[in-house]
């Protein structure tokens, strides 16, 4: 992306910042609702080549390009779930990190996608209820719906 001059002329300074910044946090957060780094790095890609001619004059260019990623993941799980009808569940995190946060990750991946979803933003991103309506394009009562349903669940997986 930057040092290319054509390149250049496409990508503000701005977006380049914000590539720099978020590229790795968004793909952690795109991974973890995926179930694979390489489809995570594949829509935050995705999702900057999209945005990159509104981010410049978004208000909140950071939660714009997390809606896009969130939404990105969403249209992978409907793509996903038209031409398989399953969820495969592949190595989320690399091996180097903490067994138990792969039984998590395990566990994230038996939930449906929006509980999922909503998790993840909540508890790894640290979004408030409102954020998250807004990156999923819900109602803040279906976000409180989704968490305590998604909890319930991991619970029963979880506890034998």
């Amino acid at each position: 992306m930057p040092g290319d001059d054509r390149a250049d002329s496409v990508w503000s300074d701005g977006v380049q910042a914000l590539y720099r910044e978020r590229f790795d946090q968004m793909v952690r957060l795109a991974s973890l609702m995926t179930g694979s780094v390489a489809v995570g790095e594949e829509i935050v890609q995705d999702a900057f080549i999209r945005c990159r001619h509104v981010l410049p004059g978004a208000e909140q260019p950071a939660a714009y390009l997390r809606a896009a990623v969130v939404n990105g993941c969403r249209s992978f799980h409907r793509r996903r779930n038209l031409a398989l009808g399953l969820w495969p569940r592949t190595g989320a995190l690399p091996e180097s990190v903490d067994p138990e946060l792969h039984e998590l990750a395990d566990i994230l991946a038996m939930l449906p996608p929006r509980q999922r979803t909503v998790l993840v933003l909540r508890y790894y991103a640290d979004l408030s209820e409102a954020e998250i309506a807004e990156a999923m394009d819900c109602r803040p009562g279906t976000v409180k719906s989704l968490a305590h349903r998604g909890l319930a669940r991991m619970r029963a997986l979880i506890e034998p």
